[in-house]
C-alpha cells in the first residue's frame, strides 16, 4: 500500500520547500533515535517522505504515480522505484541527508554521541606498499622498513610538558576534557559539548610546553621498523600492523601500519591461489611410451613421473607442494600441464619412422 508522503510530514501537497524542510526539521528533532525518547522507524519514515518531495523530479513523479511507480521515465541504473538510487520503503534504504549534517552534527554534540564531543583522536594510519619476490611471498620474510613519520618526542616521552614541568588538573573543563557551549541552530539555541581548548581535550594541563616539540609530543622523524610478512600472502592483501603508524599527539595512542603486499611476477611459476602452474614440455615418444622429467619447484627439483599415453594438456599433480596457505595448516598443489613437443624439422631417417608408424595407425 503507497504512503502518503505529505501526511507523514504533516503538510499539505502545495507546500512550499521551505515548509517541507521545517517539518521535517521538527519530526527529525522530535524522533532522532539517539535522543531520549526517540523513534528510530518514524526517523526513517520521515527522512523516506523528505527525500523525495525536497526532490522536484521524484516529487512530480510521486504525485502523478505514488509511492510504487515503477513505468517509464526511470533512470538507466536500473532502479525500478522510479527515484534513482533511492528506494522508498526498503529495508535498508540509503538516507541522503545533504545540507542536514550540521543539524546531525549538533545532535550529536548535545546528546554526546557527535564527533565533535570527544576526546583528541590519535595517530593517524599510514598505507604503503611492499614489494615481494615470489618465494618470499610464498615462504613469509622479515623486513626491515624505513619510515617516515610521527614519533614521541624523545625529550618529554611524548607527554607534551617540559621535562620538570608541573602538570596540574586543567581549571578550564576541571579535568574534564570538554566543556559547555551554547549554539545557534535552525531549532534555536542549542547547548552542546565540545572539546576544551585550553587542554585540547587531555584534562591535564602542563606549566611549560616542551621546548623541542612545543608541546605536541611528536616530532617527524625517519624510524626503521622490523617486520614479519606471513607465509602465504597473496599479490594485493593488505597485512595490518596495529600502533605502527603515526603517533599520535600528547600521548594519545598512535596510528596503524597497513602493508599493500604486491608480488613480482616470476618466468618460473603462476599462483591459482594455493597452488602453483608449471608447463613441462616433453616429445611424442616421451608421451606415448612415458618418462621421467626434473620439475623446479618452490622446494627444489623433484622428479616427476609421466606416465604412459599421457596426452598434450593433461595436468598432473605434485601434492602439497603449492603456497602455504595463510594463517592455517597445509599447502596447495603444484600443477604441472604437460605439452606435446612437436619438431619443426624432422630428418630423412625420422620422416621414415614416422611415416611407418602411421601405417600402423599411430
Amino acid at each position: 500500500m503507497s504512503k502518503d508522503y505529505y501526511k507523514i510530514l504533516g503538510v499539505d501537497k502545495s507546500a512550499s520547500a521551505e515548509e517541507l524542510k521545517r517539518a521535517f526539521h521538527k519530526l527529525a528533532h522530535q524522533h532522532h533515535p539517539d535522543k531520549a525518547g526517540g523513534n528510530e522507524a518514524k526517523f526513517k519514515e520521515a527522512n523516506e517522505a523528505y527525500q523525495v518531495l525536497s526532490n522536484k523530479e521524484k516529487r512530480a513523479q510521486y504525485d502523478q504515480f505514488g509511492q510504487t511507480f515503477s513505468g517509464a521515465g526511470s533512470n538507466g541504473g536500473g532502479s525500478r522505484s522510479g527515484f534513482g538510487g533511492f528506494n522508498p520503503g526498503q529495508n535498508g534504504a540509503q538516507f541522503d541527508f545533504g545540507d542536514l549534517g550540521d543539524m546531525f552534527g549538533s545532535f550529536g554534540d548535545m546528546f554526546g554521541f557527535g564527533s565533535g564531543g570527544g576526546r583528541q583522536s590519535g595517530g593517524a594510519d599510514i598505507e604503503a606498499v611492499l614489494e615481494l619476490n615470489f618465494l618470499e611471498a610464498a615462504f613469509g620474510v622479515e623486513k626491515e622498513l624505513r619510515l617516515r613519520k610521527a614519533v614521541n618526542c624523545n625529550r618529554c616521552s611524548g607527554t607534551g610538558a617540559e621535562p620538570g614541568a608541573k602538570i596540574d588538573t586543567c581549571s578550564t573543563c576541571r579535568g574534564s576534557g570538554r566543556v559547555t557551549k551554547i549554539q545557534r541552530t535552525i531549532l534555536g539555541n542549542v547547548q552542546m559539548a565540545a572539546v576544551c581548548d585550553d587542554c585540547l581535550g587531555r584534562g591535564r594541563k602542563a606549566s611549560k610546553n616542551c621546548s623541542e616539540c612545543g608541546g605536541e609530543g611528536i616530532k617527524n622523524d625517519v624510524t626503521s621498523l622490523s617486520i614479519k610478512i606471513p607465509a602465504g600472502v597473496g599479490d594485493g592483501e593488505s597485512i595490518k600492523f596495529v600502533g605502527q603508524g603515526q603517533a599520535g599527539p600528547h600521548g594519545t595512542p598512535a596510528g596503524d601500519l597497513y602493508l599493500r603486499v604486491r608480488v613480482r611476477a616470476d618466468k618460473r611459476w603462476s599462483r591459482s591461489g594455493n597452488d602453483i602452474k608449471t608447463k613441462l614440455e616433453i616429445t611424442y615418444s616421451e608421451a606415448v611410451l612415458g618418462t621421467k622429467k626434473g620439475v623446479e619447484t618452490i622446494d627444489g627439483e623433484v622428479i616427476l613421473k609421466i606416465p604412459e599415453a599421457t596426452v598434450s594438456g593433461q595436468v598432473i599433480a605434485i601434492r602439497g607442494r603449492g603456497i602455504p596457505r595463510l594463517r592455517s595448516n597445509g599447502r596447495g598443489d603444484h600443477l604441472v600441464e604437460v605439452v606435446i613437443k612437436v619438431p619443426g624439422k624432422l630428418s630423412r631417417d625420422q620422416r621414415k619412422i614416422l611415416e611407418e608408424l602411421a601405417k600402423e595407425g599411430l
